[in-house]
């Protein structure tokens, strides 16, 4: 046992350590205000479901706008320049939000977070890139993972206990914190060396990438895959529970925290069982997970109410954890593996906007099947995911001998 648990260790560079601090604190602020997004807008502002998703739609739209900008700066002037940058506009963004009163001003508010958003996660996974030799990649993308996730558990547990619809001066809290977070992150990012830019990074176009046919099925099977996963256990399940099953605002902070405990705590072993395997093979079987933790989730809605069903999301929550812990130590290194030096922030940025594209489609489609169909979002969303895990296993063929297995030793210490 002592070996094994020895053999976790990821051994990264201490600049990675200290990168993944920064990513800590700002996910505490992050895990504090994104379960209550919704619940904020439809249950204390008295935005419609289906406008409260198109919101967050919105979001996502705008984070797609800046992310193509924001690849091709990293490229330009260096990941670290555009992630103090976003990390500046996201403050703004979240200090704005206790003055949104009506649908248009969440909707401006939205816009801004989003111009943010979409800046900062191509430029945070380019410079951990930068900060990470090559074959240890998916050591430390898992662990990039895992610290978002210890930060967003114990986020979502504090402001399950700090908000409530009867007081909506208590999400007024809730955003100061997270604009805390946002400030501390630039701190440490201080105390970060900036990675020596690629000599070729002018030649670089999004042409290249675009051609790059593997790399974009690679992405749009990601982006189906949170579309049809992850935008809707983050975004709408809190609303779900809520609004359909009962649950209470503290059983809210919970479930969304037990997703989070789950993957600190299955991370690094999982990590370790995918070294040596094929990659797509996991992302098959993640689909497959994630398609039994939504039906998880109908089953709360149909047959359950209140402390059953909050019992019921809890089980969700942690089989859903399983299939994250996958997805952090295949999706963003084999993006990575695939991408040439001199594109990688582009590269990156693409596989991030595939992300914000399901956020796109997620919350809007499914704001409006919540409000009107609560029941049948589940297990369309669940047949949507078998169809991607299929989708993953036939790409194999199509990637680069090089890339298909996860290396050996890359999750453990060897």
């Amino acid at each position: 046992m002592r070996n094994y648990v020895r053999s976790l260790d990821p051994r990264l560079p201490r600049d990675v350590y200290t990168l993944q601090l920064g990513g800590l604190l700002n996910a505490f602020g992050n895990g504090v205000v994104i379960p209550f997004m919704i619940i904020y807008l439809h249950n204390v502002r008295g935005i419609s479901l289906g406008v409260a998703g198109l919101a967050a739609a919105t979001q996502s739209a705008s984070a797609l706008c800046s992310g193509f900008l924001a690849g091709t700066l990293t490229d330009r002037v260096g990941a670290k320049r555009v992630l103090l940058g976003a990390l500046v506009v996201v403050t703004i963004a979240f200090a704005l939000m206790p003055f949104i009163h009506v649908a248009w001003q969440a909707f401006a508010v939205y816009v801004v977070w989003g111009a943010g958003s979409g800046s900062f996660w191509p430029s945070q996974s380019t410079l951990l890139a930068g900060l990470t030799p090559p074959e240890r990649r998916s050591p430390a993308y898992a662990l990039q993972r895992l610290t978002l996730n210890v930060g967003v558990a114990l986020g979502g547990t504090c402001a399950g206990l700090i908000a409530t619809v009867a007081h909506p001066r208590s999400f007024d809290v809730l955003f100061l914190i997270n604009c805390a977070t946002f400030l501390a992150y630039i701190a440490v990012l201080t105390r970060v060396p900036t990675p020596q830019l690629h000599p070729e990074r002018e030649r670089g176009r999004w042409r290249d990438v675009a051609n790059d046919r593997v790399f974009v099925a690679y992405t749009c099977l990601n982006a189906v895959f949170m579309a049809a996963a992850i935008s809707l256990m983050v975004e709408l399940l809190p609303a779900f529970a809520k609004n359909v099953t009962h649950v209470n605002e503290r059983q809210v902070g919970i479930i969304f925290a037990l997703d989070s405990i789950g993957i600190v705590v299955f991370q690094l072993p999982v990590a370790k069982l995918l070294e040596g395997r094929r990659r797509m093979k996991g992302l098959a079987a993640m689909g497959i997970v994630w398609a039994v933790s939504l039906l998880l989730v109908w089953t709360a809605g149909e047959w359950t109410q209140t402390t059953v069903a909050a019992l019921v999301l809890c089980g969700a929550s942690l089989v859903f954890a399983l299939g994250e812990c996958v997805h952090g130590a295949i999706h963003v290194p084999l993006g990575a593996d695939l991408a040439p030096p001199r594109l990688l922030g582009r590269y990156l940025a693409l596989s991030s906007l595939s992300w914000q594209v399901g956020w796109i489609v997620g919350p809007a489609g499914g704001g409006f099947l919540l409000q009107h169909a609560p029941l049948a979002l589940w297990p369309i969303a669940a047949a949507a995911n078998l169809l991607c895990a299929g989708g993953a296993l036939a790409l194999e063929g199509r990637l680069p001998e090089n890339v298909r297995i996860t290396p050996l030793g890359a999750g453990s210490a060897g």
